[in-house]
């Protein structure tokens, strides 16, 4: 009976034990998933949707778990206020400009807090400090722009469809493209001959180039008219040079301008000449009368000579003329 009694003791104590042991480990664990035990601190953010955020809900930062949500209460007109308690170790990585935004925790997870960590010239958040919330593109929202969305790629793909029918139908430039073989010929040859275009440009190009790197070429004809002072102002000088000449031969051919249009004029010898017959006609009596005056002038010299009184002159004449010939010789 006693040893009966004491078993039944030992058993009840053991499962005591094993009981107080699960307790223990329980409150351990949930504690240890509510950060009941570690050193925390709190902070605060305002929102005006917290969709569906709950108390106990976890709060991230750059992808750790940091802290967890410790109450959620209405603080005014649509306005949540959401009390974060974080563990102290991640305080100093926390800035008071750091932005907090809600998110899931996976696609359908539970709602989370997530924590940006701001810029570092910020000062280290403190207990009781209220970060910036940033506003939650809500469910509602999304769906409004996956609609607007939807309507746009509907008529755009409406617009394809109508564009596509016009093709087929040979609308347009592309639709006469692909129904018209005969432009679809002329515009091969359009791309032919700009092709042709395109190579005599790029071997005038080259060919530019070669000419330049001629003109380049030290001891030629430009590099000298560049670079060689003298030989530029020998070619300075004969331009001068031709420039006078251009000037004289202006002037000559005015002069010679002047001297035609005397020709073709009346009042001088030579234009009567060429121009008046009249004055021609007398001009060429008057020579004639000359001429004849001439000859009866021969004829009466001729005559004198002749003449008895005037012989013994003309013999002492000649006879002077002969011997000055022969003293030249």
């Amino acid at each position: 009976m006693d040893a009966s009694e004491n078993r039944r003791s030992i058993t009840v104590g053991i499962f005591v034990l094993l009981g107080v042991v699960v307790f223990v480990v329980g409150v351990l664990t949930l504690g240890g998933q509510n950060k009941s035990f570690v050193k925390s601190i709190h902070i605060s953010s305002v929102f005006s949707d917290v969709s569906g955020l709950k108390k106990g809900n976890n709060v991230w930062f750059s992808g750790v778990k940091v802290g967890v949500i410790k109450s959620i209460r209405f603080t005014g007109n649509s306005q949540v206020d959401v009390d974060m308690s974080i563990e102290a170790s991640s305080q100093p990585y926390i800035h008071r400009n750091a932005g907090v935004r809600i998110s899931s925790d996976g696609l359908i997870g539970n709602k989370i807090v997530v924590i940006d960590g701001g810029s570092p010239q910020a000062p280290i958040v403190q207990d009781g400090d209220v970060l910036q919330s940033e506003k939650l593109l809500s469910t509602d929202d999304i769906m409004k722009t996956l609609q607007q969305n939807n309507q746009n790629l509907l008529a755009i793909t409406t617009d394809f469809k109508t564009l596509g029918h016009q093709i087929l139908a040979g609308k347009g430039t592309v639709g006469a493209l692909l129904a018209d073989s005969t432009m679809a010929l002329q515009l091969r040859a359009a791309m032919r001959n700009l092709q042709t275009a395109t190579q005599s440009a790029s071997l005038m190009a080259v060919q530019l180039n070669h000419f330049s790197n001629k003109m380049n070429t030290k001891g030629g004809l430009a590099d000298k008219l560049l670079t060689d002072t003298v030989a530029f102002n020998r070619i300075q000088e004969s331009v001068t040079k031709l420039k006078e000449a251009a000037n004289n031969a202006t002037i000559l051919t005015d002069n010679l301008n002047k001297a035609s249009n005397k020709l073709n004029s009346t009042d001088n010898i030579m234009g009567v000449l060429l121009n008046d017959p009249k004055g021609a006609e007398k001009v060429q009596s008057t020579l004639n009368y000359l001429q004849q005056s001439s000859v009866k002038l021969n004829d009466d010299l001729e005559a004198l000579q002749h003449n008895f009184l005037l012989k013994g002159f003309f013999k002492k004449k000649e006879k002077a003329k002969q011997d000055s010939l022969k003293g030249k010789m």
